[in-house]
């Protein structure tokens, strides 16, 4: 029979294992904290861990007490200010919950509060969230298989050679076998030195011969034997093929006054973490534009002053080019993610329309409209409502009036669809 003994340890202070069936049990009050979180953060640590709070009341555990029934005898302590019929009233306690009112005699429980790491954090933010209609696939290469660390074993390739695994299965033999010459050795040795301090010869012959035949036991005992050798164990692991490409138009005209670029920018940040974390193989494609579309880094995406004029046309046909350019739409997944107050000239919004009808929902996956103004629609929404009703699995906008609407709208623009 073999034992297997996971010596890993956990976390400082605390038990992994514990901690996520916590994390499990409380998930929508954890999900409700963290989408509260975002709305009040700057964009430089929207990712950063966050404070939970959740009150006494919900984390109370279930109990088993006797019910109300059945013949029972108790004997109850008198008292100097109560007759039979009395009611008693309720003490004054403090109220359950963080700032309960405070009294002498009552008693209260705080909120219990505890701290999301920042993989904790992003994990509940965006757990249930996926990029729609991601089916495509690029099948070159062998880029499909990878493969994956999965214990050790007693044959393999002199390169998959674990030197300090192999060290530690000697070790453990070598005291196996010679475990029990070891402790006879020691103890012959005190032996010896009592009988050279008495002075009895036979004694000493006697042990130092006993000596000699133990060290040459232990000598026998090879330091490393082909039976210590451990290989490292890999297997071929299949993983998605699947290759996307996501296009983030931004707009920054010179009429997308500050508040209302940053909460563009809090929108793409939230996209541009959602991607890393979920999407090993996707590419951002960053596009800033006024009158003129420009690709740009996404350094010069999130923090360039650059304005001007507004022709919204301009970051359409950019994609466009680059689309053809770089991203055939047989071998990737292609989304658009564009954000604009909606302020434009007058003959280039049905221009926008006509590419997107013609040139783009053809062949992404998604294409995503956020117009953010606290004032009535733009005409540019009014000219996209027709692709709504053309392309409903393909395009979808929503508005966005102030910051707490970032979240909710994000949410609702990439959240799981149920399978049919």
């Amino acid at each position: 029979m073999s034992y297997i003994i996971d010596r890993r340890e956990n976390p400082k202070n605390k038990s992994a294992v514990n901690r996520q069936r916590f994390l499990d049990r409380y998930k929508k009050h954890i999900k409700k904290a963290v989408s509260d979180a975002i709305d009040t953060r700057s964009i430089t640590d929207v990712g950063r861990g966050e404070e939970v709070t959740i009150a006494g009341d919900d984390i109370s555990e279930p109990v088993f007490q006797h019910g109300s029934g059945g013949r029972r005898s108790v004997v109850r302590p008198g008292n100097k200010e109560f007759v039979a019929g009395d009611r008693i009233p309720r003490p004054p306690g403090g109220a359950s919950g963080s700032g309960g009112e405070a009294s002498d005699s009552g008693e209260g429980d705080d909120d219990f509060v505890f701290q999301l790491t920042q993989d904790e954090f992003l994990e509940f933010l965006f757990d249930d969230l996926e990029l729609p209609n991601l089916t495509k696939r690029h099948l070159k290469g062998s880029s499909s298989f990878k493969y994956e660390h999965a214990g050790f074993t007693n044959d393999g390739v002199p390169a998959k050679l674990s030197v300090l695994r192999s060290l530690k299965q000697a070790k453990a033999r070598r005291i196996a076998l010679c475990g029990e010459s070891r402790r006879r050795l020691s103890a012959a040795i005190e032996k010896l030195e009592e009988a050279e301090v008495e002075g009895d010869e036979l004694g000493i012959f006697r042990l130092t011969d006993e000596i000699e035949r133990l060290e040459k036991r232990i000598k026998r005992v090879p330091f490393l034997d082909t039976t210590d050798l451990r290989f490292k164990m890999h297997v071929k692991r299949p993983v998605p093929t699947s290759q996307a490409v996501m296009f983030c138009l931004m707009d920054v005209s010179g009429s997308m006054d500050q508040s209302i670029k940053d909460m563009a920018k809090r929108f793409y940040l939230l996209l541009y973490m959602f991607l890393k974390r979920h999407y090993e193989k996707t590419d951002i494609v960053f596009i800033r534009h006024h009158t003129v579309a420009k690709e740009v880094e996404e350094q010069e995406f999130f923090y360039s002053r650059e304005t001007g004029g507004t022709v919204v046309s301009s970051a359409l046909k950019l994609m466009d080019e680059i689309i053809e350019a770089r991203y055939s739409p047989d071998d990737w997944n292609i989304y658009g993610a564009q954000a604009s107050d909606g302020d434009n000239w007058n003959d280039d919004s049905p221009t926008c329309t006509k590419l997107l009808r013609e040139k783009l929902l053809p062949v992404v996956q998604y294409f995503a409209y956020v117009e953010i103004t606290k004032r009535s629609h733009q005409a540019l929404w009014r000219e996209y409502d027709q692709l709504s009703e053309e392309f409903p699995e393909a395009f979808a906008q929503r508005h966005i009036q102030k910051i707490s609407d970032i979240f909710p709208v994000f949410h609702d623009l990439f959240h799981k669809k149920d399978e049919a």
